[in-house]
């Protein structure tokens, strides 16, 4: 009997030993599968109700207590309430504003409901104020295609909900049911985002061109998210073509970030060989260009050679797309460039064709430093032969600009197109490769006036990021975005776009309208990288009609400082102050 106690008590010790071990075990396991984030939340309350329903006297009491800094926390002090009350008189409404564009969602606290039960209330998202009012149907486009903007969701009482993933400013909550009331103590926007500084900067003697470099920058900041999106409302995938402006303001802001490696990484391994990036043949171009540019920016010699085995196939694969005229035969997959060209078929092949060329070049530099020469010829000899054909642009500003940047049109040439009808005909994407033409062709000064032209209305229209698309024609009569529409004014959100882009599903939030950003620091403040991992930089600026430049340019070295000021008999005074390691040629 002893012997058996000895044994059970041998035994029992071992399982509670066990026990005891078990969470340590089991959390480390789910540690281990775990994903982490690396975005961080805050949380922001509203600065303006900007609308209220009618019945608003009778059934909307203390609105302006959402304004005020909340806590997140629930009480009983029953203290700085708003209180929504639906009766025989009407079902209320209000439309919050935050301010500013937003990635995330909303955060409502509660107090005491009647009962106990949950209350259902509407939740409305909007990226324009108008957005916010609509419904999901088929006048205006207003769709939940990518996010929830628009759902009916029930409250606790005396407790907290958060809800929403989406691209916002405006946000419209309404009670749902006859009789109901809601007891609001917070209702507060949770901001979603890379808590990451910028160590880029530009400042010039235009306040305009200031505050355009800095909402590109903010644009891409919001789509910097767990992969590098194109909007943060809708297309939150990862779209390899529109990803260049976006990583090439990524390099001027942020510097060297894991979000684009991550990003092109996602885009290889779910793209198999011989199939193209996002079903077309231009975007698995892109992702070359951009392994081009982001091993220039970083120098990460190892991260490029990861992308050998894949990166030596695409290239010989885009090589064998030439015919014997030297023309471009891509195919198996959508030619595209971008949307506003994309019904101009010689267009389209004559951007094809000069997008080949810049590929092929930017794999031969490739291949000469990952010591393929074999591979690097193949795209020199492809080159060859395709500069031997130089397709029409047929008055595409698109066409042009990458005919000009791939050398197979003369830049001037390619900046007289480009030229024609002023800022008419430029897209938020493609127009980051006009102001790239323009400035190959040395009008510096038609590129500054282009942003200004192009991208400043989006702000006079109470824009705080950058569109999918934009046309100057839409103007006339035009309202804000951050008002509701005036009678006699056309809705700039409801009533314009094309394409996947109609009405309110177009996106206000778009990482490929950032290209003003990267070309305001390349060019007028002159940042050039040199030599890969900005070991060498060259500092060329072109102030244009501006009396000052100056801001930082962010290396894996350390930062950049520089200031440019135009002296009274029109020379440049420069001062550059780079980290150790950096070369500086100042021209």
């Amino acid at each position: 009997m002893k012997k058996l106690l000895s044994v059970l008590s041998l035994a029992l010790a071992g399982f509670i030993t066990q026990a005891q071990q078990l969470p340590q075990v089991f959390d480390a396991k789910r540690s281990a599968e775990a994903q982490s984030t690396e975005t961080v939340r805050k949380y922001l309350s509203p600065v303006r109700i900007l609308w209220k329903s009618t019945d608003e006297k009778t059934n909307i009491l203390n609105a302006e207590k959402l304004l005020k800094q909340g806590t997140g926390q629930a009480d009983l002090s029953g203290n700085d309430l708003c209180i929504l009350q639906s009766n025989d008189k009407g079902i209320p409404g209000l439309l919050l504003d935050f301010g500013k564009e937003l990635h995330g969602g909303l955060q409502l606290v509660t107090d005491q409901s009647r009962g106990g039960k949950p209350v259902r209330v509407r939740i409305r998202f909007g990226e324009s104020a108008s957005e916010a009012m609509s419904n999901i149907d088929t006048i205006k486009g207003a769709t939940n295609d990518h996010a929830m903007r628009d759902m009916i969701v029930s409250l606790p009482w005396l407790g907290k909900l958060e809800i929403g993933n989406t691209g916002f400013r405006f946000v419209r909550i309404d009670l749902v049911d006859y009789n109901s009331q809601l007891k609001l103590k917070e209702a507060r926007a949770i901001f979603i985002y890379r808590d990451i500084p910028y160590l880029g900067s530009f400042k010039c003697s235009d306040t305009l061109l200031n505050k355009i470099w800095l909402t590109g920058a903010y644009t891409v900041h919001l789509n910097m998210q767990d992969y590098l999106w194109d909007g943060i409302k809708r297309d939150r995938l990862v779209w390899v073509g529109d990803m260049h402006p976006e990583t090439s303001t990524i390099a001027a802001v942020f510097g060297s970030n894991p979000v684009v490696p991550k990003s092109l990484d996602l885009a290889r391994d779910i793209t198999p060989l011989p199939g193209y990036m996002n079903g077309m043949v231009s975007y698995s171009m892109w992702w070359i260009l951009i392994q081009r540019d982001w091993y220039m920016h970083t120098g990460d010699l190892k991260y490029l050679q990861q992308q050998k085995n894949y990166l030596i196939k695409l290239l010989n694969q885009y090589a064998a797309q030439v015919d014997a005229n030297g023309s471009e035969k891509l195919d198996g997959a959508g030619r595209f460039l971008d949307w506003p060209s994309s019904e101009n078929q010689p267009a389209i092949h004559a951007g094809l064709q000069a997008m080949l060329v810049m590929t092929l070049n930017a794999g031969s530099e490739l291949c000469k430093i990952l010591n393929d020469p074999a591979t690097a010829q193949k795209c020199d000899a492809a080159v060859a032969r395709l500069k031997t054909n130089v397709p029409d642009a047929n008055n595409s500003k698109q066409a042009a600009a990458l005919l000009g940047l791939s050398g197979l049109l003369p830049a001037q040439k390619a900046n007289n197109i480009l030229s024609a009808g002023g800022v008419h005909n430029y897209s938020t994407f493609f127009g980051y490769y006009m102001l790239l033409a323009k400035a190959k062709a040395g009008d510096y000064q038609g590129g500054i006036d282009a942003i200004r032209n192009f991208w400043g209305p989006m702000l006079d229209l109470g824009a705080t990021t950058f569109w999918e698309d934009f046309n100057v024609d839409w103007l006339p009569n035009a309202s804000r975005i951050d008002e509701l529409v005036p009678n006699g004014k056309k809705d700039i959100h409801g009533d314009y776009g094309a394409y996947c882009y109609k009405g309110f599903r177009h996106s206000l939030s778009h990482g490929w309208a950032s290209g003003p950003t990267p070309w305001l620091t390349e060019y007028v403040l002159g940042v050039k990288v040199m030599a890969p991992g900005c070991k060498v930089i060259k500092i060329e600026p072109h102030l244009g009609d501006l009396s000052f430049a100056e801001g930082t340019y962010p290396t894996p070295l350390g930062v950049v400082k520089i200031k440019h000021v135009k002296q009274a008999d029109g020379k440049v005074k420069t001062i550059v102050n780079a980290p150790a390691g950096v070369k500086v040629i100042v021209v």
